[in-house]
């Protein structure tokens, strides 16, 4: 049980990095020992770590980016890799998210971010 509220605090202080627009707190979330790859929605795939970060930067830097309302996290945690995919509610719009994290330094660290828009959220 410790393993799953570990990975959902990981997760929780993603979204809580980019509530607070926090590009330090963001840079903390992201693995360093693996490839770091990031899907925003609409956006085509980034695939190093210095491209994700930029995009963050990006996003973060934005004062007219809203906020995510992230939630019903579904958890998984094969090994040494976790997974939470999550429904995200960006500026009214529903999104879906996998969120896969490895162990890292003593804990979870973001290695992928993939959100999609969905016609309809349910459930």
């Amino acid at each position: 049980m410790a393993d799953r509220d570990d990975l959902l605090a990981a997760n929780d202080a993603f979204y809580a990095a980019f509530n607070t627009k926090d590009y330090e707190a963001m840079d903390r979330v992201w693995a360093e020992s693996v490839t770091c790859i990031c899907v925003h929605p609409g956006w085509m795939t980034l695939a190093t770590r210095e491209a994700v970060m930029a995009s963050w930067a990006a996003i973060l830097g934005n004062p007219g980016q809203g906020k995510i309302l992230p939630g019903a996290a579904i958890v998984s945690i094969v090994g040494e890799t976790g997974i939470v995919h999550c429904r995200e509610l960006v500026a009214g719009a529903g999104i879906v998210a996998t969120n896969v994290f490895v162990r890292e330094g003593g804990g979870w660290r973001l290695a992928l971010h993939h959100g999609s828009g969905v016609a309809r959220m349910e459930g």
